[in-house]
């Protein structure tokens, strides 16, 4: 009965199959923990969301950006960007379906002294305080308004967390730093222009996860969202992303042993990436 962490598939349905045979995980027995972004840039984001959904309790799914970019772009509330591969979802005869069952997906999960998120969690926030805050990001998806929420999505700012914090102003913080953070401050600020590895970390900025103090460090966190950074394993910290899409591998991560298994992306980057 093991449980498997699955690094960011977005749409590299081929190489997920590839990687669950690697695993030799069991459908019956075996549990699958995703840090988000199944979908986009990728060739296949239809039949991924229709093996995750099929899992039913056997997957565990930590919304990630491209994630809440496809529900945006589906109710009209958000513009396909050049590089988007969307069009296999939002053309799918079961299209309702699917985004229905994305829409209600969890932000952040919390299990045996493990956190999943697909960014990070900001170093003021203890576990038990960002579970409280991924649950108004979910009650707003969850909402029957969901699509007013969807279409105050986007955008940076405030892009430092503050109890006081109200309406959208507030979601919109809980998502980008559990969706899109790389680099933050001490004080809680986030920079989202930089995607490079850690060391292009700008002036007073620094990995989240390297941030003095973080109030998580009691839990350990898996995560995925930073390619750059590839498998990343810490203490407390275990990132995974390592840019299937790019060109790079497929990760899953056992976490009672914390052993890596890996499978490389099957076309060339330029394929993977749907350009």
């Amino acid at each position: 009965m093991a449980v498997f962490a699955i690094g960011d598939v977005q749409g590299c349905f081929d190489e997920l199959q590839a990687l669950l045979a690697r695993c030799r995980f069991d459908r019956a027995s075996d549990t699958l923990w995703f840090v988000g972004d199944l979908v986009n840039r990728g060739p296949k984001s239809a039949e991924v969301l229709r093996f995750v959904r099929s899992l039913g309790a056997g997957a565990r799914v930590a919304l990630g950006n491209h994630d809440l970019h496809l529900l945006s772009v589906a109710e009209g509330v958000g513009r396909l960007r050049h590089d988007d591969t969307l069009e296999d979802v939002l053309n799918a005869p079961d299209r309702a379906v699917l985004l229905a069952w994305l829409r209600t997906r969890s932000l952040m999960h919390v299990e045996d002294g493990w956190v999943m998120v697909h960014a990070g969690l900001l170093p003021p926030w203890s576990v038990t305080q960002a579970l409280a805050l991924a649950n108004e990001v979910e009650a707003a998806l969850r909402a029957p308004d969901y699509r007013e929420f969807l279409a105050h999505l986007y955008g940076s700012q405030p892009a430092r967390w503050n109890d006081r914090l109200a309406g959208w102003d507030r979601l919109r913080v809980i998502v980008n730093a559990m969706t899109r953070m790389r680099f933050c401050a001490p004080d809680g600020r986030m920079e989202f222009a930089t995607k490079g590895e850690t060391a292009a970390a700008p002036p007073g900025f620094f990995p989240w996860f390297e941030v003095p103090g973080r109030r998580h460090s009691d839990h350990l966190v898996v995560c995925g969202h930073w390619s750059a950074l590839g498998v990343h394993l810490t203490p407390t910290v275990l990132a995974i992303d390592s840019g299937c899409v790019w060109g790079g591998a497929l990760t899953a991560l056992r976490l009672s042993d914390r052993r890596v298994f890996q499978v490389p992306c099957a076309g060339s980057p330029r394929q993977a990436a749907g350009q």
